[in-house]
């Protein structure tokens, strides 16, 4: 399962890659999510692909019983999420504002305006 993932996730970094080397800024955008999502996944995936009990500590034992999965990969995927999606939101506000000035998504064109 792990060799797979691995792919995935390198097909999604490549994927972002190329969409932010394109001119448009809606693309630039799309590739700038692909890139999170790949480095969610990564991190998902380097914490292990185990599947296991909640890491609950029955009363009177000092260990849980059995395999238990890893909460800190978890916790920090979701951070990045809550994260990704600030930065998407911000992101396309930024772009309706920039269109409405500029009146085109080209990089190249914004990047001549003195506005």
């Amino acid at each position: 399962m792990e060799p797979l993932m691995a792919l995935a996730i390198g097909l999604l970094y490549a994927t972002a890659i190329y969409m932010m080397l394109r001119r448009s800024i809606v693309k630039l955008v799309i590739g700038l999510m692909l890139l999170s999502n790949a480095a969610n996944l990564l991190i998902f995936t380097s914490a292990g692909m185990t599947r296991g009990a909640p890491p609950l500590i029955p009363e009177g034992a000092l260990a849980p019983a059995g395999q238990v999965a890893d909460p800190l990969p978890q916790a920090l995927v979701l951070t990045a999420i809550v994260i990704a999606f600030g930065v998407l939101a911000f992101a396309v506000v930024l772009i309706r504002r920039a269109y409405e000035i500029v009146k085109a998504d080209d990089l190249d064109k914004m990047k001549d305006t003195d506005t």
